[in-house]
């Protein structure tokens, strides 16, 4: 009997690096037998996300707040392995996020001229504050070759982190413009039908990437289950990546890992190492995924590699 995978499990055997998975298969005599499986996946890329809007330094004194901070950590992970570097700004006064293109060019400068980084700007200005559109789009003035897109509303506990089609066909017509990819960030289902529907729209250009963001009050719970799903209904040739927030950071990032997917960690998503102990440099949790990967017979993506699988070349 021949068995011909279909789904996520088909989506494994079109990478090019081997890793083997055990299947265990039940048969219709009642007997069962695990059957070795030799399937390829391609090398991992790693995504920190380095600083965010929204953590303070009363809840972890490790977080970056300047530029000269959030430059120095995002080379501090480009160096421990991580290939895209997702960043957001803060106004070194307050602490709080901030669009302010001044300060979003002192931090591309100083990692571009020390790396060979992906740089993914932030358009999601200070989720929950809903900064005007215009305010948001700055950062590709700046051509990165990745911004971030988040593709709907979501209720964040009292507040809302507005979205609306106004504003994501203005952000999706100024990529195409710019030859700027945009990572698709998705809490929930409905968000990968809107990425679809701009796609045959001719607003979003194939193949996708999404960046699968579980575990935000409001989005879908940081599960396998969700993972799998979500991982089933993008286009055929999309690329995908996982980000587990606070405590789902590490269970996301290895079944990710073994699924094929790529992976998300950084101070932004998750501020503890372990259960009560603070992370004390995006670096150490890149650290960490780079370990697993290696023990798990994964290889980690450069950031020319990266560019190959994303179609950024």
């Amino acid at each position: 009997m021949q068995l011909t995978p279909k789904g996520a499990a088909a989506r494994l055997f079109q990478y090019p690096r081997p890793v083997s998975i055990l299947f265990f298969c039940n048969w219709r005599d009642n007997t069962s037998s695990l059957t070795l499986i030799q399937v390829n996946m391609e090398k991992l890329i790693i995504t920190v996300g380095i600083t965010g809007s929204r953590i303070t330094r009363q809840q972890t004194p490790y977080i970056p707040i300047t530029p000269e901070e959030i430059a120095r950590s995002g080379i501090e992970a480009w160096g421990a392995g991580a290939s895209i570097l997702h960043i957001h700004v803060r106004d070194p006064k307050t602490g709080l996020g901030t669009q302010d293109l001044s300060l979003f060019k002192e931090v591309v400068d100083r990692i571009r001229s020390k790396t060979d980084a992906i740089l993914c700007l932030t358009t999601s200005g200070i989720p929950g504050r809903n900064l005007q559109f215009q305010e948001r789009l700055v950062p590709l003035s700046l051509n990165p070759e990745l911004v971030s897109f988040d593709a709907g509303s979501i209720n964040m506990r009292e507040n809302v982190f507005l979205n609306p089609p106004e504003f994501l066909e203005t952000l999706a017509k100024e990529t195409l413009m710019k030859g700027i990819k945009p990572e698709l960030e998705v809490f929930e289902v409905g968000m990968v039908d809107t990425c679809l529907r701009y796609m045959e729209k001719g607003l979003l250009k194939p193949p996708l990437h999404f960046q699968f963001v579980l575990g935000v009050l409001g989005g879908m719970p940081a599960t396998a289950k969700s993972l799998l799903h979500l991982s089933e209904i993008v286009p055929q040739g999309s690329t995908w990546s996982v980000i587990g927030i606070g405590p789902g950071q590490l269970p996301m990032a290895m079944t990710g890992m073994v699924m094929g997917g790529h992976v998300r960690v950084g101070l932004e998503d998750n501020i503890y190492y372990s259960k009560g102990v603070l992370a004390e440099s995006n670096a150490q949790l890149v650290e960490r995924v780079v370990r697993i990967a290696k023990e798990f017979g994964r290889e980690i993506a450069t950031p020319q590699e990266s560019r190959k699988i994303l179609n950024l070349l």
